[in-house]
């Protein structure tokens, strides 16, 4: 059940704009041969990337447990080679991907439910995308308050949602039994001969019915392998299968160029409750997207590749209930400009499906490294199997770039842009290090010099946030030269978040003394966790620092500015990172500090 609403929301949303959509691309050309044709390449599509690559396969690479493109990325073991280097960019680039889809799929899924309306009667059609708008508008502006009421309801209404889209689906296939001859991949082969680029062309609209198949893979923390697999195989594939092809049924027993065909199948008294059960289904599936890619934010904060941004955490219970609020608006206001420019389904279609093509080829690529350097499979077994794979998703890649000029660009130049802003913040955040290394003084000469100048130690426990490397970092050394004393207990704390998506506790902490009251604390989470300094220091007593009242935590603010001489390309890579760093999340908001006991240190840091 919980599969059902977390899993399948946009992948069993597919059929109120799949068919409809190829449909519109063929024009009166689509006749009943075309439309057996269309539903075998969607029912074989649906065979091979969904069931065997994702299902057998893909969710087969758990990185503790956890999927996703990141975690898929993480289990290759991919460093600072150059083949390292290029598949840290393939996974990166996938992940900035969906957020490409993450603002479509909300307009195209709710837009495509409302317009059921249009079926009844035509008295809505001016109100279509106005309706949708304010359902999308009070859907993102609902995040902070949580999504854990809604999230209960999610497994009964998608249930109901699959058994309804079966129904209609054998109501459909009873007007025309022969539309079950579509299983013979012979039709959709015919098909793609027959009509040559058109045909080629045509394969971006069957993608539309894949839409939402790599959160099969994202979901598996959240939901588990087995419940996933089971429900996909026992409910959501049989329902697919039997609406696509009694939508073809139905078309077939009377061809029907007007409306959409999901809703063309309902007998005329089901229509309203069936949009408002369509539209229940859409707002499921965008809160999926939207949930997702509060995630993936999330796991890329901590793992280096994006700038802090405040997350909150809106359910004590479920630890994947979170909001991200800059992530939210901005989504919601890109979500809704492409609604209002769009204004319809078919319109948004042309713009639906690259990035997801582009995050499918993608993962290929990471999966086969994954079979040959952590399965240990033969180079050519891999290369047969991630090839076979690869040929698909390249012919889906390439029929959907055909799309570009009618919108295709936009989630791709959205991917490319969150892209760039991870590389320039890894970048900016490196050459921050490797300058704190360099100005950094050696540990012995740091506590020689404290007795040697008589430094005075002062009462009390001071934390401070830094890397130590092979040196005392430059915040303590400046502390000390600015106020000639230190704290009677010094903790210089690192924070490391590791490609892992937990850590056990024993594995948690790690304290070593460096010298008389000063120490240095190792904290490691996992790349899902959510940090909490406090609690951890706390628990760390029992790792042998001495006990303290109400410790001063101490975090340093860099305002990185250009170093003179350097090139154009590098002053506006430090001046964009500068711009980050000035508006990234501060350490009181990542790491659960208590603000009342938070010193903030400022220093300007020539990159």
């Amino acid at each position: 059940m919980l599969a059902l609403g977390i899993v399948y929301g946009d992948l069993g949303t597919s059929p109120l704009y799949t068919l409809q959509t190829i449909r519109q691309m063929m024009g009166r050309d689509f006749s009943a041969e075309a439309a057996l044709g269309s539903l075998s390449l969607i029912i074989w599509a649906l065979i091979i990337t969904i069931t065997i690559k994702y299902g057998l396969f893909v969710m087969r690479a758990d990185n503790h447990g956890e999927g996703g493109i990141l975690a898929l990325m993480a289990l290759t073991g991919a460093r600072g080679s150059r083949r390292g280097r290029l598949l840290i960019m393939a996974g990166l680039f996938g992940a900035a991907l969906i957020y490409g889809d993450g603002i479509i799929t909300p307009a195209i899924s709710v837009l495509s439910a409302v317009e059921g309306l249009n079926v009844a009667t035509s008295v809505f059609k001016p109100y279509t995308m106005p309706i949708a708008v304010a359902i999308l508008t009070a859907l993102f502006a609902i995040q902070s308050r949580g999504t854990a009421i809604v999230g209960r309801a999610f497994g009964p209404i998608m249930l109901l949602w699959f058994i309804t889209m079966g129904v209609l689906g054998v109501l459909g296939i009873a007007r025309h039994v022969g539309v079950l001859a579509a299983l013979n991949p012979s039709y959709g082969i015919k098909l793609l001969v027959d009509h040559g680029l058109v045909g080629f062309a045509l394969l971006g609209g069957v993608f539309l019915a894949l839409t939402g198949g790599e959160a099969l893979y994202a979901d598996m923390g959240h939901v588990g392998r087995t419940p996933i697999r089971l429900a996909w195989f026992s409910i959501v594939l049989p329902a697919l299968v039997l609406n696509y092809a009694g939508q073809v049924g139905n078309f077939v027993d009377a061809p029907n160029h007007e409306g959409n065909p999901f809703f063309l199948m309902a007998p005329a008294w089901a229509v309203y409750p069936l949009v408002l059960l369509a539209t229940l289904a859409t707002i499921i599936a965008s809160q999926a997207i939207i949930t997702g890619s509060f995630s993936m934010t999330r796991q890329a904060m901590q793992l280096g590749w994006f700038p802090g941004v405040r997350i909150f955490q809106t359910s004590a219970d479920q630890y994947g209930q979170i909001y991200a609020p800059f992530v939210n608006w901005t989504m919601m206001i890109l979500t809704i400009a492409l609604t209002i420019g769009f204004g319809s389904s078919d319109r948004l279609a042309g713009a639906y499906g690259t990035a997801v093509s582009t995050t499918m080829v993608l993962t290929t690529v990471l999966l086969f490294a994954v079979m040959h350097a952590r399965w240990h499979w033969s180079i050519w077994r891999s290369i047969a199997l991630a090839g076979a794979l690869g040929i698909v998703d390249l012919a889906f890649f390439g029929a959907n770039l055909l799309k570009i000029l009618d919108g295709g660009w936009i989630p791709l130049a959205f991917g490319a842009l969150v892209f760039t802003v991870m590389l320039i913040w890894h970048d900016g955040v490196a050459r921050l290090h490797r300058r704190n290394a360099a100005r950094s003084e050696s540990i012995e000469e740091f506590i020689t010099r404290l007795a040697e100048e008589n430094i005075a130690r002062i009462s009390g426990t001071g934390v401070f946030l830094t890397r130590l490397g092979t040196g005392m970092p430059p915040m303590i050394v400046n502390y000390v030269r600015q106020t000639r004393s230190l704290h009677q207990t010094v903790i210089a704390l690192t924070v490391s978040f590791e490609a892992m998506p937990r850590i056990s506790a024993p594995d948690r902490v790690k304290c070593e003394q460096l010298g008389e009251g000063v120490w240095h604390m190792m904290v490691r989470f996992g790349f899902v966790e959510i940090p909490d300094l406090p609690s951890v220091i706390a628990q760390a007593k029992r790792e042998g620092l001495p006990a303290w009242e109400r410790p001063t935590y101490y975090v340093e603010r860099y305002d990185p500015v250009n170093r003179p001489g350097s090139s154009l390309l590098s002053r506006w890579r430090t001046s964009l990172f500068g711009f980050m760093v000035r508006n990234s999340a501060h350490a009181v908001d990542r790491f659960q500090m208590p603000s009342n006991a938070l010193v903030e240190l400022g220093r300007r840091i020539e990159l």
